[in-house]
């Protein structure tokens, strides 16, 4: 009982107290070793003892305990500290003590997400850190989620962390003259996270749900900390509302069903609602930004009964919309399949063949699977053949290997 509790307020609070412990110390790895003496010291003490009222309070007071002790028995060590924290006090001004009485955990987890995203340091190094910092995985289960070794994961958490030292990258939100360049970072992070959990670049399953899960817990603690901030909630709600057809897109052996395909009374439609009234929070008082966006789209194909009753005029207005705030060849192929579907296959091939010479698409298996499908469609079944085999090659997991097998059987 009491190492599910020790779970549980792991899992929940670990960034909040990480936060507070590198808002407090300083210094990410000194926050990172304490917390796990303190989840160690939790898990001796609470069977004998019991699970304290309030937990999370019980972990930060031991954490800082042993902070305190270790740079205490470290001088070297709490001078460098102390150097650093008063740079960082220098560039920004500590902020008021809370005088509210709310309790022991200040939540810093915002200053934490933006310096774990920090564009000082490498995009694969954001999102690993964030992972590991405010998700709670391990850095083994950081290391399965991005598919590379442990010991390479851990290099990139090291380097990262490095680089935060020896660059002196503060602790702080950015600035209101900072934020709006800083913002879409961070949310990238969250979206590349999603994206991976969502379809799993390689692997035996199509999707991970268990990472797809942690970033929208990520994305639900972003939206709370910056309520108003429209593009964070429009990233939670296209996150809930894809997330929402999960159990409905792999078959039974794990293979993916195509959304025309899907039982939608297998949708998770607590979560659609959610979703939609987080569309309308991110569409209204201001330009529509691209998370919003594609929010809406997946709106529009969580609401219709099926495919033919769906919204496919308005889907291509909105992706017309989506392809001016963010051009890119993804948005041109998803917006030709939306046509294809508004205007029939001949409409929409012509429009993904136009896209032929586009190096960043040779590469993307659902560029070729699109034009196979479309082929299929005007009864073009050699050339729908080969654009399978092509498919073949490039993809990554074996559910979609399988299902590529398949259509490729039906069309020889």
């Amino acid at each position: 009982m009491a190492a599910a509790a020790v779970e549980a307020v792991f899992r929940e609070e670990r960034g909040l107290l990480l936060a507070s412990l590198v808002r407090r110390f300083g210094d990410l790895d000194l926050a990172e070793e304490v917390t796990s003496e303190a989840i160690e010291a939790a898990l001796r003490h609470w069977p004998a003892e019991g699970v304290p009222a309030r937990p999370g309070a019980w972990l930060l007071t031991t954490a800082r305990r042993r902070a305190v002790d270790r740079l205490r028995r470290d001088q070297a060590y709490a001078a460098r500290l102390a150097v650093l924290r008063a740079d960082a006090e220098r560039a920004e001004p500590a902020p008021a003590a809370d005088t509210s009485g709310a309790g022991e955990l200040p939540d810093d987890r915002l200053q934490l997400f933006f310096t774990c995203t920090h564009p000082a340091l490498a995009a694969e190094d954001r999102a690993a850190l964030t992972l590991r910092c405010l998700a709670g995985l391990t850095t083994p289960e950081v290391a399965r989620a991005f598919l590379v070794p442990t010991p390479t994961m851990a290099q990139r958490i090291v380097r990262a962390k490095k680089k935060i030292r020896e660059a002196r990258i503060p602790f702080r939100v950015p600035g209101p003259d900072e934020l709006p360049e800083r913002l879409p970072g961070v949310l990238q992070v969250v979206y590349s996270v999603f994206t991976e959990g969502y379809a799993a670049s390689s692997g035996p399953r199509l999707q991970r749900l268990d990472l797809a899960g942690e970033a929208i817990r990520l994305a639900r603690i972003l939206h709370r900390l910056l309520p108003a901030e429209r593009e964070g909630a429009g990233l939670l709600a296209l996150l809930l509302l894809v997330h929402a057809r999960r159990d409905a897109r792999t078959g039974p052996e794990g293979e993916p069903v195509l959304l025309e395909d899907q039982d939608r009374g297998r949708w998770d439609r607590p979560m659609i609602e959610e979703g939609r009234a987080l569309v309308v929070q991110a569409l209204t008082g201001g330009p529509a930004g691209p998370y919003g966006v594609q929010a809406a789209i997946a709106a529009l194909h969580d609401e219709a009964p099926d495919v033919a009753a769906t919204d496919w005029p308005q889907i291509v207005a909105l992706y017309d919309v989506l392809r001016t705030l963010t051009p890119s060849p993804v948005v041109e192929v998803n917006r030709a399949v939306a046509v294809a579907m508004r205007d029939g296959p001949g409409a929409g091939l012509a429009l993904l063949d136009a896209l032929a010479g586009e190096p960043r698409l040779r590469a993307y298996p659902p560029y070729v699977v699109a034009r196979g499908d479309l082929l299929s469609r005007l009864g073009r079944d050699g050339e729908a053949a080969g654009a399978y085999r092509e498919a073949l090659e490039l993809a990554g997991t074996e559910p979609e290997r399988a299902a590529l097998r398949r259509k490729l059987g039906e069309q020889e």
